[in-house]
C-alpha cells in the first residue's frame, strides 16, 4: 500500500455532506450515553432488576465496579489502539466495528428481565458497550481533521457536540413519552406493559437501532485514512511493541513540542468538572434550590440545549480567535455563575445561573477537542485522541471526590459547589501557561 504525507489527510473529507455525516455520528452516540449509561438502563439495572439481590453488596456497588472495570479496559487499549487505527489506515473500519459492538450490546440488553439472576447479563453488557463506546470515541474525534480545515475546525468541532446534544434530548423525550410516562401496568403514550421491565428492554432496543442508523453515513461518507509514514513502526509493533512505540513518540512530543503533553493534562482536569456539573447538576437542583422532581427533566432539556447553543456559536470564536482563548473565557465564565449560585437560593435563582453556566459547557467540550487536532502531528490524531481519552480517564475521579469531601466538611450539599469549582479552577490554572496552537496560514 502506498504510503503519503499524512499532511495530505487534511479537511480531504471537508464536504458539507461529510460534515453532516460525521455529526450523525455524534447524533446517535447519545443513544447509548443518554439513554442507556445515564438515565434508563443503568436505573432499571439497579433499581428493578437488582431490588431484590441477595447478599450485603448492592445493584449499584456492583454497577460502579463494572464500569470501573470497564474505564480502566479503555484507559489502559486507547492510546495503543488510536495508534494502530491511525499507522495500520483502518480508522473508519475501527469505527464501524467498534460502533457495531457498542449497538450489539444495547440489543442483547432486551434479554435482561426483571430478575436477580439477570442483574450479570446486564451489567456485563454495559460494561462492554461502555468500553466499545469509549474506544469509539477515539477514531470518531481523529476524523474531526478529516471533515475540516484548520480554519473551520472549530465551528465543524462544535457542530458535532451541538448534534450529540440535540440527539440526546430528542430521544429522551421518545423513550419518555413514548414507553415510560403513566402509572399502572401499562406506560407511555404506545401502552407498553410494564410486565417483566418489557418497556425498558424495548427501550434498549430502539436505542440499538437509533445508533446503528444514525452511523451508517459517516462510514459510507467519509473515506478511510490512507497509510501514512506519520509513525515508523506503529503498525506492525504488536500489543506489547505497541507501548514502546507510545513512549517513543511521547518522548518526542515532550522534546518538541511539551504544550501537547501539559495540554492533555489541563483538559483532563476541566473537562472532569464539566462532567460534574451534569453529574451532579440534578442533585443540587432538588436538594438546595428546591427544584420539583417533575421539573428536573425538563431543567436537564433545557441545559443540554443552552450547552448545544454554546457549542454552535462558540465554533466561530473559536475559528477566529484561537480554542484556547474560548476554553479560558468559558472556564472563567463558569467559575463566575458558580460563585453565584454558592449564595443565591429558589428554584429561579438555580434556573438563572444554572442555564448560564451549562451554556459554556458545550464551548469548552468542543475547543477541547479543537485544540487537540490543531496540535496532533498529521497521521496521529487517532494516537493522540487516545491520551485524550485515557488522562481523562485517569483523573476522572476530582469531581466526585471533590464535591464529596466539601459536603462533608461543611455538612451541607451546597458546598459541594465548591468541589466543582476548585475542579474547574486548577484545569483553567494548569491551562494558562500552555502556548495556544499556531495560527492556521491565511
Amino acid at each position: 500500500m502506498t504510503e503519503v504525507d499524512a499532511r495530505g489527510t487534511i479537511g480531504d473529507a471537508a464536504g458539507r455532506g461529510q460534515i453532516a455525516a460525521w455529526g450523525l455520528w455524534d447524533w446517535g452516540s447519545s443513544a447509548f450515553h443518554a439513554v442507556i449509561l445515564t438515565f434508563v438502563f443503568s436505573v432499571y439495572l439497579t433499581d428493578t432488576v437488582g431490588d431484590d439481590l441477595p447478599g450485603g453488596i448492592s445493584a449499584s456497588a456492583w454497577l460502579g465496579w463494572s464500569l470501573g472495570i470497564a474505564g480502566l479496559v479503555v484507559a489502559l487499549t486507547a492510546p495503543i489502539s488510536g495508534q494502530w487505527f491511525d499507522a495500520a489506515a483502518k480508522r473508519k473500519r475501527s469505527l464501524g466495528v467498534l460502533t457495531a459492538l457498542n449497538v450489539l450490546a444495547m440489543a442483547g440488553m432486551f434479554f435482561v428481565h426483571d430478575d436477580y439472576h439477570d442483574l450479570w447479563l446486564g451489567l456485563a453488557l454495559l460494561a462492554f458497550g461502555s468500553a466499545a463506546f469509549e474506544l469509539a470515541n477515539v477514531p470518531y474525534n481523529a476524523m474531526l481533521r478529516q471533515v475540516s480545515t484548520p480554519e473551520t475546525v472549530g465551528r465543524v468541532s462544535g457542530f458535532g457536540w451541538a448534534m450529540g446534544y440535540f440527539g440526546g434530548i430528542f430521544l429522551l423525550l421518545i423513550c419518555y413519552f413514548g414507553f415510560i410516562s403513566g402509572k399502572g401496568d401499562n406506560r407511555g403514550l404506545l401502552g407498553i406493559p410494564t410486565d417483566d421491565g418489557l418497556n425498558i428492554r424495548l427501550v434498549a432496543v430502539l436505542a440499538a437501532v437509533w445508533f446503528a442508523g444514525f452511523a451508517l453515513p459517516v462510514l459510507f461518507s467519509v473515506p478511510e485514512l490512507p497509510r501514512t509514514a506519520a509513525d515508523p513502526g506503529a503498525a506492525s509493533a504488536g500489543f506489547f511493541g505497541s507501548y514502546r512505540v507510545l513512549w517513543r513518540d511521547l518522548r518526542e512530543l515532550w522534546d518538541v513540542d511539551r504544550r501537547t503533553v501539559w495540554f492533555l493534562l489541563a483538559s483532563a482536569v476541566f473537562r472532569d468538572g464539566l462532567a460534574g456539573v451534569f453529574t451532579f447538576g440534578a442533585v443540587l437542583a432538588v436538594r438546595v434550590y428546591g427544584i420539583e422532581d417533575s421539573d428536573v427533566l425538563l431543567f436537564g432539556v433545557a441545559a443540554n440545549v443552552v450547552a448545544a447553543l454554546g457549542a454552535i456559536v462558540a465554533g466561530r470564536f473559536d475559528d477566529r480567535v484561537g480554542p484556547k482563548a474560548v476554553i479560558v473565557a468559558s472556564l472563567a465564565a463558569m467559575l463566575v455563575c458558580g460563585l453565584a449560585l454558592l449564595v443565591v437560593s429558589g428554584p429561579l435563582m438555580f434556573w438563572v445561573f444554572g442555564l448560564l453556566l451549562t451554556i459554556f459547557v458545550g464551548p469548552a467540550q468542543a475547543s477541547a477537542r479543537s485544540f487537540l487536532v490543531r496540535l496532533a502531528p498529521p497521521g496521529r490524531e487517532g494516537q493522540l485522541f487516545g491520551l485524550y481519552t485515557t488522562t481523562g480517564r485517569a483523573v476522572s475521579f476530582l469531581a466526585p471526590a471533590l464535591f464529596g469531601l466539601f459536603v462533608w466538611a461543611f455538612d451541607t450539599d451546597r458546598a459541594g459547589i465548591v468541589g466543582l469549582l476548585v475542579v474547574l479552577a486548577a484545569g483553567l490554572a494548569v491551562l494558562l501557561p500552555v502556548r495556544p496552537p499556531d495560527a492556521p496560514a491565511s
